[in-house]
């Protein structure tokens, strides 16, 4: 099977302005391929998130990319959304699973451990998330994953893996080439100096170039 690997955007923990957002957001997915968008409002009251779902899901779907909302199921439910992500200390998957149904997607963070990583996959999990692989200032990550768990998981596991945390322009070729089917950038998109549109380019063009050495 021809190997793959594509952008996973995640919005930035705050967003003041959803108008001036929705159309940075827009300009970014339309410079390149994007298969996903998750909303990752970090301690922003749930009518905030429910804004913001409101605002820029249309944006998300209309260019044929998935909505997924981070760390709550029954809102990603009630307002709708594609999937969920969920943490080690959020809702069970087996839970969320039932909260959201069965065409959802959800997807489970395993921080540097294939255990954890297996256990999501055997337990119905859609993706499974590995990181940090680099220092990030978008949340503080606890644990420090290898590109070789990419690598490995890939020869062993079926279920699609995602490489998270500080990952950028520079970086982004390593981690497709390692084994990594789907990236999740946040700040490498938005704090980007040349823009988000930009950097949405540029990563998709080093996918590309890692995925040439996978093959």
């Amino acid at each position: 099977m021809t190997p793959s690997c594509r952008l996973y955007l995640i919005t930035p923990p705050r967003i003041d302005d959803l108008a001036t957002f929705g159309r940075s957001l827009a300009a970014a997915m339309d410079a390149g391929d994007v298969a996903a968008v998750q909303i990752r409002l970090k301690d922003q009251p749930e009518a905030e998130v429910a804004a913001a779902v409101d605002v820029l899901a249309p944006i998300i779907q209309s260019r044929g990319a998935a909505v997924i909302l981070n760390d709550d199921p029954v809102l990603a439910a009630r307002l709708k959304c594609d999937g969920v992500h969920v943490g080690q200390d959020d809702m069970p998957l087996a839970q969320a699973r039932k909260v959201m149904g069965p065409d959802a997607m959800i997807g489970v963070t395993c921080h540097d451990s294939r255990h954890l990583a297996m256990e999501a996959a055997e337990a119905g999990a859609d993706y499974v998330a590995f990181g940090a692989f680099f220092p990030t200032t978008t949340k503080d990550a606890s644990t420090r994953a290898e590109p070789e768990i990419l690598s490995i998981w890939q020869e062993a596991m079926e279920t699609p893996c995602v490489a998270i945390g500080g990952i950028t322009v520079e970086n982004a070729r390593g981690l497709a080439a390692a084994g990594a089917d789907f990236l999740a950038v946040s700040a490498g998109v938005w704090a980007h100096p040349e823009g988000p549109a930009a950097a949405v380019r540029s990563i998709n063009a080093e996918i590309a170039l890692g995925l040439a050495e996978r093959a």
